[in-house]
């Protein structure tokens, strides 16, 4: 069958009509996590597109982490609608972050915005085993003698904080705008002319939101959090845009 035609002359694609269905049975509440889609063919004769259609809206949605497919027989066959929003919502934003071309002073401010959030909280939800983590990241950071080996531990401290927040969205936020930073970041620090000067700082002030996290102290979490960030930026030879 031949796509359809859409407001403004766009053709649609075949798979895109199944795609709409099921976001919009999602949406709707018709479909909810657990439900198991109706078989390909169903669907397919439904909407009037061939079966490979069906299966291609599928895959992208298997991608999004909303569907989830298993073969064989039985309950335990077929499309599920699960929802595993984490992962793919930062494998997505990790991607646009990347290719967006971000002015700095925007990164910056999206990060502040961010992060204060995460360190106050985190400053209240914190626990002995988060603690022990976070204490745990801060020492492998004392001993990274390279920017390879420092700059992933600086962003698992990050996110491991943004994670102590108990706030999945503000954690999968975080985590995707740090993950996207992770190798402009280094790239920025090997042009430094002192490198290990300025690690020593960025420990220093780890060990401050640290304590600051420790003692359950929200405001200076996050204030903490705010002037390490800038500082960082300030210091960082970035070139304009990020990434």
């Amino acid at each position: 069958m031949e796509p359809s035609q859409q407001g403004g002359g766009r053709r649609v694609k075949a798979y895109e009509l199944a795609l709409d269905h099921i976001e919009e049975g999602i949406l709707s509440g018709r479909y909810e996590v657990g439900s198991i889609l109706p078989p390909e063919r169903e669907l397919a004769t439904q909407l009037g597109i061939g079966r490979s259609s069906v299966r291609e809206a599928i895959r992208a949605l298997e991608s999004q982490g909303v569907l989830d497919s298993a073969v064989g027989a039985g309950p335990a066959s077929g499309t599920r609608v699960t929802s595993d929003q984490s992962r793919a919502l930062t494998r997505l934003l990790k991607l646009h972050v990347s290719l967006g071309k971000y002015p700095v002073d925007d990164v910056v401010e999206a990060r502040v915005s961010l992060e204060r959030g995460s360190a106050a909280l985190a400053s209240t939800h914190t626990t002995a085993d988060a603690l022990a983590r976070l204490a745990e990241v801060m020492e492998a950071m004392e001993a990274a003698e390279s920017i390879a080996e420092f700059s992933p531990l600086d962003t698992g401290f990050h996110v491991l904080i943004a994670e102590v927040s108990e706030n999945t969205l503000i954690s999968d936020l975080t985590r995707a705008v740090r993950e996207a930073l992770l190798r402009p970041i280094a790239r920025a620090s090997t042009r430094m002319a002192d490198w290990p000067a300025f690690r020593d700082g960025l420990n220093e002030q780890h060990r401050r939101i640290f304590a600051a996290i420790q003692a359950g102290d929200p405001d200076a979490a996050a204030d903490l959090m705010e002037h390490h960030i800038r500082h960082a930026y300030s210091i960082l030879p970035m070139n304009g845009a990020m990434p």
